[in-house]
């Protein structure tokens, strides 16, 4: 596995050198584009939109539509803009992981320590893994300036990138249906079903099945074959009405 990152942990005066691999992988297939009369791939070309005409890389900027009109932004307006580059992880101070909100997280990575820094990296693992806190901090990746959290996850500092505030839309924007009040009784069907369906987070037990699905067809087309898929069935309420379809609903998981 290659590192996309390396640099150090700053845990107050104490500085761990650390290397950080990816955490994430796509489990989806990768699937080409193609041309159906011959299959050849299909490649995309940046068409200017008025002479309809290819334009080469090197003629290609970028700009802001700023009240009509585009701004144009060169090589030295982005270095500007571009936070320090530095290789530090800053730990700035520690929160409890269990108030962030999920919304925040973006991709995780795993850091792994270098020779030199072992004893500091498992003192910080040992500390987190103890309080259960997360360390908030900042570290730059890519030219862009990141949030991040770092907690302990299988004895080993994990660091999740985290989105900013502002981007996290405010929730008024969404335009609610008519509120209806619920009743006592609807309320308590429906926290005795959550308590029914409660158990322990394993997110082993859940696959990724179209991916594994898609390849089974793939196979068999392979073969000059085509495969049955087994379809999950949608179960209907047999009653309009919300609680006897909370009753239902319980007495199905209860059986």
């Amino acid at each position: 596995m290659k590192s996309i990152w390396n640099g150090t942990i700053a845990f107050g005066l104490v500085n761990i050198p650390i290397k950080l691999y990816s955490a994430i992988e796509n489990s989806s297939l990768d699937l080409d584009m193609l041309d159906s009369r011959d299959l050849s791939r299909i490649k995309f070309l940046r068409i200017n939109e008025k002479s309809r005409k290819e334009v080469p890389y090197e003629k290609i900027v970028k700009g802001y539509l700023y009240n009509d009109n585009y701004i144009v932004l060169d090589e030295h307006d982005f270095e500007e803009a571009s936070p320090e580059k530095t290789r530090t992880i800053d730990i700035q101070n520690f929160v409890k992981i269990s108030e962030v909100n999920p919304m925040l997280f973006e991709t995780s990575y795993y850091a792994q320590a270098d020779k030199q820094g072992a004893k500091a990296y498992n003192l910080l693992l040992s500390a987190l893994k103890k309080t259960k806190m997360a360390g908030l901090a900042q570290f730059v990746l890519r030219q862009k300036e990141h949030l991040c959290l770092l907690y302990e996850q299988n004895n080993v500092i994990v660091v999740s990138r985290i989105r900013f505030a502002e981007e996290i839309r405010n929730p008024s924007e969404i335009i609610n249906t008519e509120e209806k009040s619920v009743s006592k009784k609807e309320l308590d069907v429906a926290l005795a079903l959550i308590n029914q369906y409660t158990g322990p987070f394993d997110i082993k037990s859940y696959k990724d099945t179209y991916s594994s699905e898609l390849l089974k067809i793939i196979n068999a087309k392979a073969k000059g074959k085509r495969p049955t898929i087994k379809k999950l069935k949608i179960r209907k309420a047999k009653s309009e009405d919300l609680y006897e379809q909370l009753l239902e609903s319980l007495n199905k998981k209860g059986a």
